[in-house]
């Protein structure tokens, strides 16, 4: 089984799963958190928490995407890997960070009373983001990218410093 082993790790792990999560869990909680401003009164407490939960997921995700594009860079062309890579990438980079910026920017001028249009512009980010989400899954377990070579059930811990190696 071939692989594409990552060239952003820390530790002996690729860097951009591990970095993914911040971003991901700000975007979800802040539509989450739109959901119960719009549903449940528009208490502006709520508007305030999913205003900062965007901001840090768009920290968060620009950080995430430098690792992401440096691995990207290491998927041999002409592949369903490298086109793969390059949807999630521009559907995260551009799409979903684009969506939730949107939503940012029309939050700015009152942030306790977002516009319908920001809430909007975040759900559809959200749903973007599963998509996306989805296509990453299929890099890693499906087209074996970021995987180390030989990797297997009783490889040697990251730290070792030892190649996962073939199966003994």
């Amino acid at each position: 089984m071939a692989t594409v082993e990552s060239r952003a790790k820390v530790l002996g792990h690729a860097m951009h799963p591990m970095l993914i999560v911040v971003p991901l869990g700000m975007f979800v909680g802040a539509v989450v958190f739109d959901g119960v401003f719009y549903f449940g009164g528009r208490e502006p407490q709520w508007a305030v928490v999913a205003y900062w939960m965007i901001v840090t997921g768009l920290i968060g995700g620009v950080v995430a995407a430098v690792p992401g594009w440096i691995d990207w860079f290491a998927i041999p062309s002409g592949t369903r890997a490298k086109r793969i890579g390059l949807v999630h990438g521009l559907g995260n980079g551009i799409g979903v960070l684009g969506l939730f910026g949107a939503s940012w920017y029309f939050r700015r001028p009152d942030v306790p009373n977002p516009p319908d249009l920001a809430l909007l512009l975040s759900l559809i980010g959200f749903l973007l983001g599963g998509v996306t989400a989805w296509l990453g899954g299929e890099l890693i377990e499906r087209l074996g990218v970021g995987v180390d070579p030989g990797a297997h059930p009783n490889a040697p811990n990251s730290l070792s410093g030892r190649s996962a190696g073939p199966l003994a």
